[in-house]
């Protein structure tokens, strides 16, 4: 299993390396403000909320296939079922 460290970071962002084996990667991703609480998690859980997503992403993609920078919102553009996976797993944890 790939180990995913998110760092917080200036305006909303974070900072994710992906450490799968040998293969390590880098990605921005910005958590928009409205969103933690629209998918279940409470104030303060967006490091969480980051960890989670490319959780579910990992699960469906090779992390050399994510993109570089995103915001966590275009990630039910790729995969219809990520809203609904997050609210389940914010209400599990």
């Amino acid at each position: 299993m790939a180990e995913i460290v998110a760092t917080p970071a200036p305006g909303g962002t974070f900072v994710v390396e992906v450490h799968d084996g040998a293969i390590t990667t880098s990605h921005t991703v910005t958590v928009p403000s409205h969103l933690p609480a629209a998918l279940g998690w409470g104030p303060g859980r967006e490091q969480a909320l980051v960890t989670q997503s490319f959780e579910f992403l990992l699960e469906r993609e090779p992390a050399t296939s994510i993109l570089r920078r995103f915001s966590l919102t275009v990630i039910g553009d790729y995969f219809p079922e990520y809203e609904a996976e997050m609210r389940r797993r914010a209400a599990s944890s």
